[in-house]
């Protein structure tokens, strides 16, 4: 049976869109069942009822970090998304694995992301890690 992997990450310009599609490429070409925010977008017009709208985002995305086995999150850095960083921090609480990609390894982690995880890898290391024995990997850049 297939793992379910559930991808946070901002995809907000070009450069963390072209990330986030890099890194749905790389788990669905391993066989991974995945949950992508950006490819279950609720299609409610956030325009005529913008409540409505997020309500089910959050629910929609909140259930699916629920009964993922496993998180991979899209770090660009000390900054990374607040949406990004919450389900991170939320699939951290409920016990889940979070294993983060580092975009860039020089622009540094949040010690609160870093620390929070069970292996600290690049994206292209999304290619070969191993999610059934899911082994630690500290953070070795720098920390703030």
């Amino acid at each position: 049976m297939s793992k379910l992997i559930y991808l946070a990450s901002p995809f907000f310009n070009d450069f963390e869109l072209e990330c986030v599609k890099r890194a749905e490429e790389i788990l669905l070409d391993r066989g991974f069942e995945l949950f992508s925010p950006r490819l279950h977008e609720v299609r409610e017009n956030k325009e005529e009822n913008l409540s409505l709208w997020a309500q089910k985002t959050f629910e929609m995305d909140r259930d699916n970090i629920d009964r993922a086995d496993c998180m991979v999150m899209l770090c660009h850095g000390g900054y990374s998304d607040s949406g990004t960083a919450w389900e991170c921090g939320y699939a951290y609480g409920r016990g889940i694995p979070v294993i983060v990609a580092h975009i860039d390894e020089n622009a540094g982690s949040n010690i609160m992301v870093s620390e929070g995880c069970t292996a600290n890898i690049s994206l292209e290391e999304l290619k070969s890690y191993d999610f059934d024995c899911l082994p630690k990997a500290a953070y070795k850049g720098r920390i703030f």
